[in-house]
């Protein structure tokens, strides 16, 4: 690449290798910090994908696992790496096993980017296991993966201070960006996971049936994956280049590092992205008939662990390839795992994380930018690019990062399991592990109150946010009949409505209108003359016959409850099946918390 004098910028040696030493040390902490707001989508995605009741669990794991994943991965797992890829590396010596005493530069910042790699992995587990594990197990094991488990792992492809390589790397076997090191990993150890904790109450029926039980929120999901497609690129592309040249640099000639191929690596990113959501679009086609939108974003992150193992070796045509390979397989071994192994993966991390990187791995050398190429002009490397060499170091590495991930994830959870922790109580389960491990409620109330909370109305006659007004003259119990009577006959009414979400708004309109503002609104949910629906999770069908609707209770005195029917009535009104039905009941009695006041007083 290009070289710059520094003769002519009139800079020393030693002000050019501080140049490229701060360029460079920018370059990869933007990505570290890319990586790191991974997290954020993480955490969203598996929010997204697991019951209203576990959300803050849910969002509790994935904090916690950075917590304590970054203080162990310093103190512990960068040393054990460090050593252990020296010692299967047949190099001799020894490395500190702590990094406190690290250089606080560069040295450091290393460290920083090594750690979101690991975390990324630990992350991951916490989506296969969501909804029935109990905390401090989970965070045991993140313990245990930062401390011991990753860096094993990474020690045999990626550190080995004192040796020639790494294990697995003098043997050939080539893993860019973390393809199987963090997401085969985690893929790997959240089944192996999910397998010993078992699955979540009420999955599957005693004859081996298939309960759907759907996430709470495609919106979370959908986000949360847009927000690691887009951290992705400090994955890949932050890996691949280091701007300058850090040997010219110290010789005081700046020359670009890595840079000649890092627009590769973005655009192979990109491509297995964007293909990743077509193989699974396609498969899911194929299928159910529908496009589900689940599998779209988890096709699109399958897609990107595809490429990312063998980001900086395959063409263009790879990247097309191994895309859509890794979407399409993804509906398919979810289906699998979910209905034929009896695996309750709630976040499908295996064929997203597991798969996705094993295939990868081992099929990059079908579009090796070393290959030789096969009908070329396709694109950069022709239809196929063949390194046939290539295969068994890759498929002999991606089988021993298996068995050890298998093996050490299954002892600690089994472990666990054996002494009665892994797996939260039954009626934990049920209640929710926001309120079981938390003492939270995620959603805590149906929306604010609109009305004053003792059910009068202010003395200012402040207008309502439900754009109504207290009608003082519709509320004076003087009110006189034309039948010389009273309004309900002198006694109270409830009036109880069950109605569509969305005529909520007309409805608490209505009643103001006829000075009738205090309510009570409850989200409920039920069956009448609405036609049931049917409904997809992960391309599974279920049958929506319990309908989303609110309860809306009103007591009055001396509204006539008639006119109240009628405000609701007119206002919940659409002509369709399904607008709801409305109750009258007499109540015996009511009494005002606030003011003492009982009967008709009270309302």
């Amino acid at each position: 690449m290009g070289m710059i004098d520094p003769v002519l910028l009139e800079i020393s040696a030693e002000e050019v290798e501080s140049l490229a030493t701060g360029v460079n040390l920018v370059w990869m902490l933007a990505a570290t910090f890319l990586i790191f707001f991974m997290h954020a989508g993480f955490a969203m995605l598996e929010a997204g994908q697991v019951r209203s009741k576990n959300v803050a669990n849910q969002l509790t794991k994935n904090m916690l696992t950075w917590a304590v994943g970054i203080l162990v991965f310093f103190a512990i797992g960068m040393g054990i790496s460090n050593n252990v890829g020296t010692i299967l590396g047949g190099g001799s010596g020894s490395s500190a096993l702590t990094q406190f005493g690290v250089d606080g530069g560069y040295d450091m910042a290393e460290i920083l980017f090594s750690a979101v790699f690991a975390m990324t992995a630990a992350t991951i587990v916490s989506g296969a296991v969501a909804g029935r594990a109990k905390l401090r197990a989970y965070v045991t094991y993140t313990f245990l993966l930062a401390a011991v488990i990753y860096p094993v792992v990474a020690a045999m492809v990626w550190y080995a201070p004192g040796a020639d390589a790494p294990i697995l790397d003098s043997l050939g076997f080539a893993d860019f960006a973390g393809g199987m090191v963090v997401h085969g990993v985690g893929g790997v150890a959240g089944l192996t996971a999910a397998w010993i904790l078992g699955a979540r109450m009420d999955k599957y029926n005693d004859d081996g049936s298939v309960n759907i039980i759907p996430g709470h929120s495609l919106t979370f999901a959908v986000l949360g994956t847009l927000i690691l497609c887009f951290g992705w690129f400090g994955f890949n592309v932050g890996t691949a280049a280091t701007v300058f040249n850090p040997e010219s640099a110290a010789d005081g000639v700046l020359e670009l590092g890595d840079f000649g191929y890092v627009g590769s690596v973005a655009i192979v990113t990109a491509l297995g992205m964007g293909l990743g959501a077509l193989g699974a679009s396609s498969v899911s086609l194929a299928l159910n008939g529908k496009v589900d939108t689940l599998y779209v974003a988890n096709g699109m992150l399958a897609g990107l662990v595809g490429v990312t193992g063998p980001t900086d070796l395959i063409t263009p045509m790879g990247a097309i390839a191994i895309g859509f390979i890794a979407g399409a397989q993804l509906p398919i071994v979810f289906k699998l795992v979910d209905e034929k192994l009896k695996i309750d993966d709630v976040c499908a991390v295996f064929p997203v994380h597991g798969t996705a990187g094993m295939l990868g791995l081992i099929l990059y050398p079908l579009w090796s930018l070393e290959g030789t190429a096969i009908g070329g002009g396709v694109i950069s490397g022709g239809i196929l690019s063949i390194e046939a060499s290539a295969f068994a170091p890759q498929i002999i590495g991606v089988a021993v990062i298996t068995i050890w991930t298998v093996a050490a994830t299954a002892a600690v959870w089994g472990a666990f399991k054996a002494i009665g922790e892994a797996r939260v109580t039954p009626d934990h389960e049920r209640d929710g592990l926001d309120l079981a491990e938390h003492g939270v409620d995620t959603y805590p109330e149906f929306g604010g109150p609109d009305v004053a909370t003792d059910g009068g109305y202010t003395d200012d006659k402040a207008i309502r946010t439900d754009g109504g007004e207290v009608n003082e003259e519709k509320r004076s119990s003087s009110e006189l009949r034309a039948d010389g009577g009273e309004p309900n006959d002198g006694e109270l009414k409830l009036v109880t409505a069950i109605i569509r979400p969305d005529r909520l708004g007309a409805v608490k309109k209505g009643l103001a209108e006829i000075g009738a503002p205090s309510l009570t609104v409850t989200n409920v949910s039920g069956r009448g003359s609405q036609p049931a629906k049917k409904g997809q999770w992960r391309g599974e069908e279920y049958t929506v016959d319990l309908h989303q609707k609110v309860k809306i209770e009103c007591v009055v005195a001396d509204i006539p409850a008639g006119d109240v029917v009628d405000a609701i009535a007119d206002a919940a009104n659409t002509g369709e099946p399904g607008d709801g039905k409305i109750f009258v009941i007499p109540v015996e009695g009511a009494y005002q918390v606030r003011t003492g006041n009982s009967g008709q007083d009270a309302v």
